[in-house]
This record gives structure tokens, sequence and C-alpha cells, in this order.
């Protein structure tokens, strides 16, 4: 009778420990204490109060399996355990004496979480009995439940702190993409202006881009204008393409030549990116009195030159490799000299336009962009006929890199305007 009554003595401490517990427990994640807090107090009832001097907690987050606690154990405890590989058939609480692999525990415990394991506590070396709040095979049930409350817990806050990055890093990157959309010069910078017309297009891959194009005046009677393609796309790209952009900017003036302002912007990149990217450019300056296109083309795709007047179609391929390739260039950039005798279109475009495919044509988007550019269309209309016929949108799957077109009409004798 007596020892009935010490049993149930002992069954109600428990039981009030383990009221007591959850309470803690409870409190502690609506107080939304921090991660580490929570495995703190988790560890300390395991080993303090329940008598567990073996852990060894496996979670499965971010798409890989990772320990999160591992106490009293050493690396050949678990240095063979493939996760995987080991776990794949345990969906309940497993004895572990008879496995050689888990032979430093005594059970292996998983956590579920919507019905599914996703975390494992091993746990060994437990005290047998001390005044009924040793762990035994009848408490393991309430070290699973413990063990579910605090995991999932956990697990809720990297979700959390997950959705709050890619938030945060949501809105960066629509700040970038404004502020990148800012930097890039207006259709209408050469409105009214009888010598030129500027038709552009920019479709970057992700919210920011490597793809970048540029015009201006340089003086009363010359311009610029350029249109560049950064190796790999992204976040990355894009700050290298601004700071490109900037270099250019400061460097180009009327009195600096283009294969000079090109060795510069090499060496500016080349210590800018460390060598892990390049770019490739087409850079040019159109004088409106003497009608001399002056260009350098750093490895990019060439563009297409059309004579409306002869419909003579030349490709303008002079100049140098990519920026940022190479130190120095081993051949200085070498600039090319067109004198334009008649009204002429010039397509400039990048490698996302060329690498455009349909119902596996070989070079479909490459014939695309030379038909377009061998017509009589004025620069604005080909463009518009370039992105129809390519179905250039961003629903389009077959997109899979920035897309940047620049087309330019120059009205020599105004007969094509």
């Amino acid at each position: 009778m007596v020892d009935g009554s010490q049993t149930n003595i002992s069954r109600l401490k428990f039981s009030n420990f383990k009221l007591k517990t959850l309470l803690d427990i409870t409190e502690a994640i609506i107080s939304n204490s921090t991660v580490d807090k929570l495995l703190a107090q988790y560890q300390d009832l395991l080993e303090n109060q329940l008598n567990i001097h073996k852990i060894l907690i496996y979670i499965f987050q971010a798409d890989k399996w990772e320990i999160i606690i591992k106490t009293g154990v050493n690396p050949q405890d678990y240095q063979n355990i493939v996760p995987e590989r080991d776990f794949r058939d345990i969906s309940d609480i497993t004895i572990t004496y008879s496995s050689d692999l888990f032979r430093s525990f005594d059970y292996v415990i998983p956590v579920l979480k919507d019905g599914h394991p996703f975390a494992y506590v091993l746990i060994g070396d437990l005290d047998d009995v001390t005044e009924g709040m040793a762990p035994s095979i009848k408490h393991l049930n309430f070290v699973q439940t413990l063990s579910n409350i605090i995991i999932v817990s956990v697990e809720n806050h990297r979700l959390m702190e997950e959705n709050m990055r890619q938030e945060r890093f949501k809105k960066e990157l629509e700040m970038a993409s404004r502020m990148q959309n800012m930097l890039i010069p207006k259709a209408d910078l050469f409105c009214g202006d009888p010598n030129i017309t500027v038709a552009p297009f920019y479709l970057p891959h992700y919210e920011v881009g490597g793809d970048y194009y540029d015009f201006d005046y340089l003086s009363s009677h010359e311009m610029f204008f350029c249109i560049a393609d950064v190796s790999g796309k992204g976040m990355s790209a894009a700050i290298l393409m601004s700071n490109f952009q900037a270099s250019l900017k400061a460097l180009f003036v009327p009195e600096m030549d283009l294969p000079t302002l090109v060795s510069r912007l090499n060496s500016i990149v080349v210590r800018n990116s460390d060598g892990d990217r390049f770019i490739t450019l087409f850079i040019g300056r159109y004088d409106f009195d003497s009608h001399i296109l002056r260009y350098i083309n750093a490895g990019h795709n060439a563009p297409y030159l059309y004579n409306y007047n002869t419909g003579e179609l030349q490709t303008l391929k002079k100049g140098c490799t990519g920026i940022g390739m190479l130190d120095e260039f081993i051949v200085p950039p070498q600039e090319g000299i067109v004198e334009l005798h008649d009204n002429s279109k010039l397509i400039c475009f990048t490698d996302g336009v060329v690498e455009m495919e349909r119902d596996g044509i070989p070079d479909f988007g490459e014939n695309v962009v030379q038909q377009c550019a061998a017509s009589q269309s004025d620069v604005e209309n080909t463009i518009k006929t370039l992105l129809q016929t390519l179905d250039i949108q961003r629903s389009n799957h077959s997109v899979r890199d920035d897309v940047t077109l620049l087309g330019i009409d120059f009205h020599i004798n105004n007969q094509h305007q």
C-alpha cells in the first residue's frame, strides 16, 4: 500500500513537472524568445531535469540536414551517420541497441511537422532511476512532445526570418530597379533633332539586369551612344554595370578619343570585378556636320548598319576583346570609321535577342534581327517589328537573358524621316 502511494506521488510529481515544463516552454515561445534561448532551455531540460547526457539533433532546413544540438557526444559517435539514408525508415520512437550505426545512443525520436519527420533527436547515456524523474520508455512520449514543440518553433522562427529576408530583398530589388531605370536615358532626348532618331528597348531578365545602353550629346554637333552586356545576370551584374556607366560618364568628354576611353574603362572593370566578370561593349560617336561615325566593338554582338538608299547592310566588328577580360589589351583597341553618305539605320542588340529560339530553328533570333535591320522601315518601326516577331515580353519563357535593343536613324539628306 505504501509502495502504491509512493508510485502515485511520483506520477503526480512528474505530471506537475510536465505541465510546468510545457507552460514554461509555451510562455517562452509566446514571448518570442530567440532560437538560441529556446534551444538552451530545451537542452537544460533534457540534461538537468530528465538526466539525458547524450543529445544529438538533426534538422532538415534550407534543403539540407544540419546538427543544431550536440552535447555529450564525440565526432566518432555520429561521423558515419548519413541522415538521408539512415533516417529514411524511422517514423516513430526507435530503440537503437541493435544498430551498429547508432550504438552510441539509446533512442532515435522523430520530430513531425504536417505528419512527416523533419528532425531527429538521438539521446543516450540515460540515468535509469532518480525519484521518478529519470527518462525511461514511459517518458519518451513526453520527450517527443517536448521536442516537437521546441523544434517546430525553431523551424517557424527560421521560416519567418527567411520570409522577412526575402521581403527585404524584394524591396531592395524594387528600389534597385527604380534606380537603374533612372540611369537609363529617355528616348525623347533627341526629340526634334533633325539629325537623329533613337529607339531603345530594355527588358531585364530579373528586376535588375546587367545590360546597359546610353546616349547623349557630347557637344552641339556630336553625340555618343553605347550598348553593353555584363557576363552573368542579377544584382551583382547590375552593380558592376552601374559602376561602369558612372565611369563612362565621368571619363567621356569631347576631347577623349575612343581607344583611350576603352583602355581606361578596361582598367576600371579589371579592378572592380577582380577578374570574375567582363563586359562586352559597342560604343560610338557621331558627328552631325561631317556625318562620320566612329566606333569600337569590344567583344559585343556586331550591330547592323543599313543604307536606306543603296540597301547595303554591313556589320560593325572592328575593335578589341571584351572589357575586363585582360589586364591590358594585347593589341590596342582599333577604331572603326564610317562616313555616311545616305540616310542610314543602326541596330544594336545584346545576347538575349539573338539567343531567342523558336521551334528548334537554328539562329532564329539572329536571322530575325538581320531581316528587320535590312528593311526600309524606320528605326522605331524596326524595333516594334523585332519585339513582335521575337515575342519579347516577360511572360515569354523563351526569354532567358536580359534583352536590350538600341536603334538609331542617321538623317543625312532628310529624305527618310
